[in-house]
């Protein structure tokens, strides 16, 4: 895996996947787990690479 994400990339992934996260406490019972894909961009961020940057090509 080569590094693809950049440094104001991999910022603006970590505070997404913070505020998406961050939905959990606000939404209702059933409707909570949509939160959970706030730890995509998270994942992405501290891995600096992203499957999808991969397959089309780029690097931020």
């Amino acid at each position: 895996m080569t590094i693809n994400i950049g440094h104001l990339d991999r910022i603006i992934r970590f505070a997404l996947g913070i505020g998406i996260l961050s939905l959990y406490f606000v939404l209702p019972g059933n409707e909570r787990f949509f939160a959970f894909i706030g730890l995509i961009p998270l994942a992405t961020a501290f891995m600096r690479w992203c499957p999808l940057y991969t397959l089309l090509g780029l690097r931020t």
